[in-house]
């Protein structure tokens, strides 16, 4: 389930930009991408919940300290690709203003 709320939240992030990019309203498709990376989220530290609760450490070591720094970096890189458009409208607001 992780896997395919990470692709949406991939496909919306790039919807995003490419309304960004063409002029159109991006607003939803940036939220729609935010939620997803939090639904992505959601759905791994579940994936950890039923391993803890059948007690498979043998896939909790193996997986959880790599899908740590996984999961760290692609929400990084989700917020930061999610935002450049509002950064980008600020700051060329900001340039014309002066």
């Amino acid at each position: 389930m992780w896997l395919i709320l990470g692709v949406i939240a991939i496909v919306a992030t790039f919807i995003n930009l490419y309304m960004y990019k063409t002029g159109k309203d991006y607003k939803l498709a940036m939220a729609i991408g935010l939620s997803f990376t939090a639904l992505t989220l959601c759905s791994q530290y579940s994936l950890v919940s039923k391993w803890v609760k059948v007690e498979d450490w043998s896939a909790l070591l193996d997986i959880v300290p790599t899908m740590e720094m996984a999961l760290w970096v692609l929400t990084i890189i989700s917020i930061v690709l999610n935002i450049t458009p509002i950064l980008l409208e600020l700051k060329s607001k900001k340039y014309f203003t002066l």
